[in-house]
């Protein structure tokens, strides 16, 4: 893009090539800006032809294929040659988990001892059910156990190299909980206030001005022994060798200003770039196996001593067992000692699906695929939200009972308890909406090229053959569109039976008409009856949690049963009904919103009537204080977030919103103290929250 910028720069200014150089630098800092105008350069047209041919290839497939999209399934939908394959990867995770079916199985764990000290191992295989793992703590009762075997051997742990766009993306959602656009507009923020090098880059290289730097801080802070300088290279073809990996600019810096976040994101630069230089780690891993008399399996048992930490002095500094050096420690032992039981317990527990994506994740998995460019993920990943293909789902779960067993010193009985525990509780998982799966499937079915992962991975090797000066970009594009156009006006022409996405549910029992599900223009409907019967079909939205995927016929039909007349409360009719801003109950003129933990559908009288009541007590206890004349407009008022002050000037509707204190109280306070207030404090936007001072 840096290329392409400047050549066009090069050609609105009509300038002349003998007057005219480019400079390149990617760290803001006094020594790369002046190295760079020190060694200035021509236009590098190959890279600027790579940049066109990516930027029409891309135009090509979004404004022909987004068309197709809108007559086939809704309006303004939009398709891309990258972002439609980001789709795919979450829609395909998505049936993944949908088509698996848990498998139960026992684990087993013991607590045991060797000459009074205790320590925690597990069996070495699972067992398939309940009778097997009750039959296993059947046969430990009786069981002599003694350690088989005892191997200690020294290990080594290197660091990982420093940051790329991609891994950095990935390492700040993992570790802060960062979106990918959130961190690259953190590391924007910190690239522009020179304290980092250029954010958007695929290499590993660091310059030797960097590596010297490091060396210095590493030996400065942590002495000689932690320093062993690494060279990393790049394995990815087309990498943009010339820019470095992502670093701090000045490694004595360990504080910057701006944000806590910003903060937190440049001290995880600093800690990769530092330890991707220094010593391997070097721990001593033991295994211990404990045989059981009875059975044939074994007990194992593994135990970490860090005897000297190197790198995971700093990359591993929240993990404080390693950093002192000590990790699950194991008592002294040889083989043929006796070991004693102390509580043995099998739990049931189930195969799990693969998880759905986080951003981070999704991240990664394109670079492995080799789908578009680092500058592009979080663009991309932003853009299918927006599109509202995909969403950041929260889930509380399921409740799931298991089983858990249990046999205790001596010769007590085996305990059989039952437990409950959540499944499928998700935070911040990508989740692909209806309209996502419904788009994903129909690109699947007639333009399979354009989703295939290979062809994406190709069309990037290609337009880096181009950047080489190998590959002219005209003569690529043009093969491409020869072959694709076609397949548009053939999509195009063709009469589909139903609607893409559209599944027939069955019939209605009440007028005898098909009930189907599909894609309407303002989302996921159901619809009762066909436009050409003589009778206007009726449609009723899908609420939450339901899907055109899944929804059975019993399901659709209930959708229609809104507004549902509840009965009456002193002589005025109370329904129940779903509106703009979701389910609520309608009492003579007055309105309540319907809680989460109720249904519009199972909502009683008594319920509806209750929730008004609350209402109105909610609002009588919201007034605390009217000043009157002496502060017109004035009151104070309590909130969501506590009492606040709200000022309603003359002609105007909303009010503006000003904290109070905690250490005053509201309805003790003055005309003095408030204006005081109002005075000495920033307001909060009108008919907004209200500001935290």
């Amino acid at each position: 893009e840096g290329e392409a910028i400047a050549w066009h720069l090069y050609k609105v200014l009509d300038l002349t090539p003998e007057k005219t150089r480019r400079i390149a630098f990617h760290e803001i800092t006094k020594p790369a800006i002046l190295n760079a105008i020190a060694n200035p350069r021509d236009i590098n047209i190959d890279l600027v032809d790579a940049q066109q041919a990516r930027r029409v290839l891309d135009r090509i497939v979004g404004f022909e294929l987004s068309p197709v999209l809108w007559r086939k399934i809704k309006p303004a939908l939009s398709a891309g040659r990258v972002q439609s394959v980001a789709v795919r990867l979450i829609c395909e995770r998505e049936k993944e988990i949908q088509a698996f079916e848990p498998q139960p199985y026992y684990r087993v764990n013991a607590r045991l001892s060797v000459d009074g000290q205790p320590f925690r191992a597990s069996l070495s295989k699972h067992l398939d059910d309940g009778n097997a793992a009750l039959k296993f703590l059947e046969e430990c009762r009786s069981a002599r156990f003694a350690v088989e075997d005892v191997a200690v051997k020294p290990l080594k742990r290197s660091p990982k190299p420093p940051f790329t766009t991609s891994t950095l993306q990935q390492e700040a959602n993992s570790r802060l909980g960062f979106s990918v656009s959130q961190t690259m507009m953190l590391a924007q923020h910190l690239y522009e206030a020179g304290h980092i090098t250029y954010m958007r880059t695929d290499s590993l290289n660091l310059s030797e001005l960097a590596m010297n730097s490091i060396a210095d801080q590493i030996k400065k802070e942590y002495g000689e022994e932690y320093l062993q300088q690494r060279h990393y290279h790049t394995h990815s073809k087309g990498a943009q060798e010339a820019h470095e990996a992502i670093r701090p600019t000045y490694l004595e810096k360990r504080k910057v200003g701006g944000t806590p976040q910003e903060q937190r994101l440049y001290d995880l630069i600093w800690k990769r770039t530092v330890a991707s230089q220094m010593s391997d780690a070097k721990l001593e891993k033991t295994n211990v196996e404990i045989s059981v008399s009875t059975r044939e399996e074994r007990f194992k048992a593994q135990g970490e001593v860090v005897t000297f930490p190197g790198f995971m002095k700093v990359w591993n500094s929240e993990g404080k067992a390693a950093a002192k050096g000590e990790q699950n420690l194991l008592p002294a032992m040889q083989k043929g000692d006796e070991v004693m039981r102390v509580t043995i317990t099998a739990t049931e527990d189930f195969t799990q699906p693969k998880p759905r994506y986080e951003e981070g994740d999704l991240t990664g998995k394109m670079e492995e695929l080799g789908i578009g460019r680092p500058s592009t993920y979080a663009s991309t990943i932003s853009t299918i939200q927006q599109r509202d293909y995909v969403r950041r789902g929260d889930s509380e779960g399921t409740p799931r009972n298991y089983t858990v067993l249990t046999l205790n010193e001596g010769n007590a009985p085996i305990t059989d308890e039952v437990l409950t525990e959540k499944v499928g509780s998700t935070k911040g998982k990508l989740v692909p909406t209806d309209v996502g799966m419904v788009v994903n499937d129909f690109l699947l079915e007639y333009f399979p090229d354009i989703l295939d992962y290979s062809f994406t991975a190709k069309v990037e090797s290609k337009f880096d053959e181009i950047a080489k000066g190998e590959l002219g970009w005209k003569k690529e594009i043009n093969e491409f569109y020869t072959d694709f156009h076609p397949n548009i006006d053939r999509i195009n022409t063709m009469r589909l039976e139903h609607k893409a996405g559209e599944r027939q549910l069955g019939i209605d029992p009440v007028s005898g008409k098909p009930v189907s599900v599909k894609i309407g223009k303002f989302g996921p409907v159901v619809q009762i009856g066909v436009a050409d019967d003589g009778d206007k079909p009726r449609f009723a939205s899908l609420q939450k949690g339901q899907s055109v995927a899944s929804i059975t016929l019993e399901e659709a039909l209930t959708l229609f049963e809104l507004p549902r007349i509840l009965g009456e409360h002193e002589g005025n009719q109370v329904k129940a009904a779903v509106g703009r801003f979701g389910p609520y109950v309608q009492i003579g003129k007055e309105y309540v919103s319907i809680p989460k933990d109720m249904s519009p559908y199972t909502i009683t009288v008594e319920e509806a009537v209750e929730l008004l009541r609350q209402k109105h007590t909610a609002e009588a206890n919201r007034f605390i204080k009217d000043f009157g004349d002496e502060l017109p407009g004035v009151k104070i008022l309590n909130g969501r977030f506590g009492p606040y002050i709200a000022y309603t000037a003359a002609g105007q509707r909303k009010a503006t919103n000003y904290r109070i204190p905690k250490n005053l109280d509201p309805a003790l306070l003055t005309v003095e103290e408030v204006k005081e207030i109002m005075e000495n404090q920033p307001a909060a936007k009108k008919g907004g929250a209200r500001k935290k001072a």
